[in-house]
């Protein structure tokens, strides 16, 4: 009786730990999210994109560990929702607000509050629909990617004209929140927005290789080795699919 007790203690332990690993990933996504709002309001706008980066690869491998281990729920999916209102909407909008919209004074802190309010939409929309979605493309662009393509708009923006990015802001806000169809892509085997994050990463490694290293961002070095692994993993899923 004290062995079958033991017994199905242990089996409730390793449940327990099995549910919580995909929503560990989703909370520090959130996390990263809340940190990259610090550095914004520090003026580190490099570490802040950096975070939101991390973010970006936590968010597209949580789903995948909750399907690996067959423990989808509906606490996950809403828990990822309120991470990305904050990591993909909140963050990049603090993030394009204090190094460029904060000149505007009381207009640019409204102007600023737009993106996580379209963002939090086209969340909304999509938990509404997501039966009915199509694996083959999106309704309008996802707030993650949306956010991303923000993220590396503000942090660069001082090398291209100014204009750019406040154009770039409303276009992105309208997206987000339209019936344009955006193929998912996800036939690559790349993390959800890989393009964004290789783009930005292979930038850093040339910096790297540049031994201009000392200039960089320290949580760089967080981004390269999580992003080379979960590539890794998904190029060794991908063959052992392609090998059944």
């Amino acid at each position: 009786m004290k062995n079958r007790t033991i017994r199905f203690l242990e089996i409730g332990v390793i449940h327990i730990i099995k549910n919580s690993i995909p929503n560990l990933f989703t909370l520090l996504n959130l996390f990263f999210g809340f940190l990259s709002v610090m550095y914004s309001a520090l003026g580190d706008y490099k570490n802040a994109a950096i975070l939101i980066l991390i973010g970006m690869m936590l968010d597209s491998m949580d789903g995948r560990i909750a399907r690996m281990l067959h423990v989808e729920s509906d606490l996950g999916k809403e828990l990822d929702s309120l991470a990305d209102i904050v990591t993909f909407g909140v963050a990049p909008a603090m993030m394009a607000y204090y190094s460029y919209f904060s000149k505007l004074g009381v207009a640019g802190m409204a102007i600023a509050g737009l993106f996580p309010l379209f963002g939090a939409y086209r969340l909304a929309r999509f938990n509404i629909n997501a039966v009915k979605s199509s694996l083959h493309y999106f309704t309008g662009v996802p707030i993650t990617a949306g956010g991303g393509l923000l993220t590396l708009l503000t942090l660069f923006h001082g090398r291209m004209p100014h204009i750019i990015l406040p154009i770039a802001f409303f276009v992105i806000c309208f997206l987000m929140v339209s019936k344009v169809k955006i193929p998912s892509l996800k036939e690559i085997p790349l993390p959800k927005y890989g393009i964004l994050i290789t783009a930005f990463l292979g930038y850093a490694i040339y910096i790297v290789f540049r031994k201009e290293h000392h200039r960089f961002p320290y949580f760089i070095y967080v981004a390269i080795p999580l992003y080379v692994s979960f590539i890794g993993y998904q190029l060794v899923r991908s063959k052992k699919k392609s090998n059944k």
